[in-house]
Order: C-alpha cells, then sequence, then structure tokens
C-alpha cells in the first residue's frame, strides 16, 4: 500500500497535467474549429489583416518588425516551447525519465513514430517540388496536450501507466521536433548573434551554479540576452525558449529536513505569540511577521523550475495554445478542395501521420516486446498501445507549428492544414474508440474472474 501511495506521489505532475488537458483540448478543438469557420466567411478579410498587420519598435539603429503572425509563432510560441523544456528538465531529473526502464518502451515507439511518417511524406513528395519536400517534419509531431485530453476523457478507469507511456512518448516526441526545428527549420545563420546569444546562455547556467533563484534575473538575460539574438541569428527563436528552460535552478533554497525544521520552530512560535486585542478579526505584529516567514520559507522549499512550470501550464494551455491554433488552423475551403486534401502535400501528412504513427509506435513496441527489449507494463495489453499510437497521431500543435516554418507557398500551407486537420480529428476518434472497448473488455473480463472466484470460495 506505501508503496502505491509513493508511486502516486511520483506522478503527481503527469496526473495534474492529464487533468487540465481535458478542458485545454476541448478548448483547443473550438479554438481551431472557429479558424476553420471564420477562415471561410467574410470575417477572414479582417482577419488576414490582422494577422497580416506589421508590428514593431525602433531604439536607435536597431529595429525589429514582424507581421502579428510571426509575433505568435515566434514570441508568443517560445512560452509554449519554454513551459516543454521545463518539462524536460524535471522528468530528466526526477520524472519518468530519469529511469531508464520506464523509457525504453516509449523512447523506442516515439523514434519510430517520428522515422517512419517522415519516410512516408518523402515518398508521397520525391517527385514534386524541392518546397513541398520541406514538409517532412510535420507528420513527427504528436500534440501531447490534445492526446491526453482525449484519453482524460475515457474516464478514471483509463490505467496510469497508459498515460504515462503515452507522456513519456510524446514528451520523446517533442525532444525529437525541438531537435528538428534547430538543424533543419533554420534560415542563414548569423554566427555574431549566435555567439552572444551563447554567451548570455553560459552565464545563466553559471548564475545557476551559483545559487541565483530570482526568476526576474533569468526572464531578463533571457529574454534581451539569448531569445532576441536567437531570434536574429537565423535559428529559430523557441529554441532559445527551451535552452533557457534548462538552465532554471531545478534545487531548492531550503530542503525537505531544514524545512520542517524551521516550521516546527515557527509554529511553536505563533503559539507563544502575543495576541491582538481585536484577535477574532486582526493578527498582532508578530504574528503577522511568523506567519510572513512560514510564507517565505514555504516559497524557498520549492524549486524555480517547478514553480514556474505549475504556474505557465494554465498561460500555455489556456491562453498561448489556442491564440496559436486561432492564428494557424484557418483553411479556405474552396470547391477543389477534393484536389487539396489528395494532393501529394496533404496525402504525405495524412498517411504519414495515421499510418506512420501506427507502423512507427505500435510496430516498434511489438516488435520489441517480441525480442525482449522490454516487458509490457502492468495494466496494458496490446489494443491499448494500439490506441496509444493513434493518439499519438494527433499532430495539431506541433505539426502546424512546423508547417508555418516549412512553406512559404500558401498553397502547400493551405493543403499541409488540411492534412493536419484531418489526420488529427480521425486519428483521435480511432485512439478513443479503440482504447474505450480496450478498457471495457477488461472491465468485464475482471468481473468474469471476480465472479467465478467468488463462486469457487462458496462453493
Amino acid at each position: 500500500m506505501e508503496l502505491l501511495k509513493n508511486n502516486s506521489n511520483g506522478l503527481q505532475p503527469i496526473l495534474k497535467y492529464v487533468k487540465k488537458s481535458s478542458f485545454s483540448s476541448l478548448l483547443l478543438f473550438f479554438s481551431a474549429f472557429s479558424a476553420l469557420v471564420l477562415a471561410n466567411t467574410p470575417a477572414n478579410v479582417y482577419i488576414e489583416a490582422i494577422l497580416y498587420k506589421t508590428i514593431g519598435f525602433t531604439i536607435g539603429n536597431f529595429e525589429l518588425y514582424k507581421n502579428t503572425q510571426l509575433w505568435i509563432n515566434d514570441g508568443l510560441m517560445s512560452i509554449f516551447f519554454f513551459v516543454i523544456g521545463l518539462e524536460l528538465k524535471r522528468e530528466i531529473k526526477a520524472g519518468q525519465l530519469s529511469n531508464l526502464k520506464n523509457i525504453i518502451m516509449p523512447m523506442v515507439a516515439a523514434i519510430g513514430g517520428m522515422v517512419l511518417p517522415a519516410l512516408i511524406y518523402y515518398l508521397f513528395n520525391y517527385q514534386e517540388s524541392a518546397e513541398s519536400l520541406n514538409g517532412w517534419g510535420i507528420p513527427m509531431a504528436t500534440d501531447i496536450a490534445f492526446a491526453l485530453g482525449v484519453l482524460y476523457l475515457l474516464g478514471p478507469k483509463v490505467p496510469i501507466q497508459l498515460k504515462v507511456f503515452l507522456t513519456a512518448l510524446a514528451i520523446i516526441d517533442d525532444i525529437g521536433a525541438v531537435l528538428v526545428v534547430a538543424i533543419f527549420y533554420t534560415s542563414e545563420i548569423s554566427v555574431f548573434n549566435l555567439a552572444v546569444a551563447l554567451v548570455f546562455l553560459g552565464f545563466l547556467f553559471l548564475l545557476s551554479k551559483l545559487g541565483v533563484r530570482n526568476v526576474l534575473v533569468f526572464a531578463v538575460i533571457g529574454i534581451i540576452g539569448v531569445w532576441l539574438p536567437f531570434l536574429l541569428s537565423g535559428i529559430h527563436a523557441t529554441i532559445a525558449a527551451v535552452l533557457v528552460a534548462f538552465a532554471i535552478p531545478a534545487t531548492r533554497a531550503i530542503d525537505k529536513e531544514k524545512y520542517l525544521e524551521d516550521l516546527k520552530q515557527l509554529m511553536a512560535q505563533f503559539k507563544k505569540a502575543k495576541k491582538s486585542e481585536k484577535e477574532i478579526y486582526l493578527l498582532s505584529p508578530k504574528e503577522e511577521a511568523i506567519i510572513g516567514e512560514i510564507q517565505r520559507i514555504s516559497y524557498d522549499s520549492i524549486s524555480p523550475l517547478q514553480r514556474l512550470e505549475r504556474n505557465m501550464h494554465g498561460l500555455v494551455l489556456f491562453v498561448v495554445m489556442p491564440i496559436f491554433a486561432l492564428a494557424n488552423a484557418g483553411v479556405e475551403i474552396e470547391s477543389d478542395w477534393a484536389k487539396m486534401i489528395s494532393s501529394p502535400v496533404s496525402l504525405g501528412i495524412i498517411v504519414g501521420l495515421m499510418v506512420g504513427k501506427l507502423i512507427g509506435i505500435f510496430g516498434l513496441s511489438m516488435l520489441g516486446l517480441k525480442l525482449g527489449w522490454y516487458k509490457m507494463p502492468e495494466n496494458l495489453n496490446t489494443q491499448m498501445v494500439l490506441g496509444a499510437s493513434f493518439l499519438a497521431a494527433i499532430g495539431f500543435t506541433m505539426a502546424l507549428f512546423i508547417n508555418s516554418l516549412a512553406f512559404e507557398n500558401h498553397i502547400y500551407l493551405e493543403q499541409a492544414k488540411m492534412g493536419i486537420l484531418s489526420a488529427s480529428f480521425i486519428s483521435g476518434w480511432l485512439g478513443y474508440f479503440i482504447i474505450k472497448k480496450a478498457i471495457a473488455h477488461r472491465c468485464s473480463f475482471d468481473s468474469g474472474d471476480h465472479l467465478e472466484v467468488k463462486e469457487g470460495v462458496s462453493t
């Protein structure tokens, strides 16, 4: 029982994220649907005017101007990538990715789920233009919030091991996506700006090593010293957000033992403190000071990494991602929509996500089991892994983001959006029904076993 309790505590960050993802996935779906509807109404003219409006600033001889959509994709999405970086660091330090046994199966699945979709896309587009080939990174992506949101809709009977498997798979997939963006989706590199960014990034790691925990210091240096030079260097600025996240301290100023000792002393002082004359309404100055000290040590007993991750999840799930969806998910469906969805770009993405993820994740997972690389996690079965493979084919947010980097041609952009939205919608429903059936079958099987045992005992 104690072991189960400890395991549950270790999985709290994942459980909290899954619960948040349930509503956020509905909000994300609503944002994407709204963008799709608005793109096919007269309102689209005004939306495009807003998205392509140039915004920026000038300081002396320095100027920086981008349209609204690029500020969303380069700036607002950096917050999304920053939180991904925080999650990765936590998982590597003390989460599911810290134990090799926990990550072998998801790692094999994630690698297969990235390589196969990219290869399928290439096969559909190798005879097309050079620009159409740029979209090979689009079907590699998995939208963790959407995938976990669909999983949460299935209710409490979903095994925690399935949530852990899908989360670990998606996190490893995120690492791959970040590397793909950093290496392949960059323009000409400015060595000077990149050098400036790396110097400031090194300074942030030094501050972390020296015990500096003021988040504002990391924010100012991270934005001005790292993110902005990255933006000017040609390497996508969202990569800077991931790197800055890894510089955020994961250690606490006050450890657990010291915190408990100080808290015990402060509680004893609070009991002895002189009470206010109006005790029912007010605290005495001494009591106020003690409570203030309890708040301070409580704040210092949580690492900056955990505080930021907890506080920024809501911002990302309920603000950043819906705004991104509104700005990027709109597709103008014209009379030749059938031609659009049957184009090599769109088909490459649809088949890449739905078939590539299925073969890559489910196929390689089963192969690894057969070869004895790992064992099937407790409470999971083949059908659940099959369903998770389809949920991992929901590429929505990251796929749309890579699409915005891959293409400049408006036709390719629209074709890719059609492919992403179609594959994500179909895969989400397939994954939902497959896992729902697997859970119902397991519950029915467990009930049958239980009944048989009871009858055996009674006779």
